[in-house]
């Protein structure tokens, strides 16, 4: 069982396709409050949820301390996705960001009054099915494809859940939140290994958004 947070994911049928942002249900507990997060497009033209303070000036703030990256809940390896690869991608996804905050804030070593802190998680790192394209629900391909997906044999989209929260020190509240379900590469089915290079464009396609956040 790949390592996931929450509950289990829905098994993937012929009348939907997966949801391109965090259910409900897969909201992992690392946030306090979820009920205020809201669908919203990036610079990259992928959808995420995210709530900024209306009060928040990124010039009110000296710099910014980021706390190591973690996964919550602690995570399981199994045979598709291996403790070695899931540090990997814990420290790529924490160097990146370093790269990526560090364009619009000084770091700090550490959290202080009147500076930012950012704590960010991996909540989820897996695989699920290619949604079914138009051509592929003809009656009788249909029959194929839906075959394929209960035997494994379809592609999977790779992709990785973060949750990320930005802190005002001096009051120890919250100015952004946001829950990013990030998509990788695709492997050829439901036995293949998950590697560090199959979520790579996932983290790095979110750092580029990270860049591309107006600064205020």
């Amino acid at each position: 069982m790949l390592f996931k947070a929450g509950r289990n994911f829905a098994f993937f049928t012929l009348a939907g396709c997966s949801s391109k942002v965090a259910e409900t249900e897969q909201y992992s507990g690392f946030m306090s409050d979820y009920s205020d997060l809201q669908t919203v497009e990036t610079s990259s033209g992928h959808q995420v949820l995210r709530w900024v303070s209306p009060d928040f000036r990124l010039s009110n703030y000296k710099d910014i301390y980021l706390s190591p990256v973690v996964y919550f809940p602690s995570p399981v390896p199994d045979s598709r996705v291996s403790a070695a690869t899931l540090e990997q991608i814990r420290l790529y996804t924490e160097q990146r960001l370093k790269s990526a905050v560090s364009s619009h804030k000084q770091l700090s070593s550490r959290p202080h009054e009147g500076g930012l802190m950012l704590r960010t998680a991996i909540t989820a790192v897996s695989a699920e099915n290619k949604d079914i394209q138009f051509y592929e629900v003809l009656p009788v391909t249909a029959v194929i494809a839906g075959t394929m997906t209960v035997t494994g044999k379809r592609s999977q989209n790779t992709f990785l859940f973060i949750e990320a929260v930005l802190t005002d020190v001096s009051t120890n509240k919250p100015v952004i939140k946001v829950v990013r379900k990030a998509y990788g590469s695709k492997v050829s089915n439901s036995e293949s290994q998950i590697t560090q290079n199959d979520i790579k464009s996932a983290i790095d396609i979110m750092v580029a958004d990270i860049v591309d956040f107006p600064g205020k």
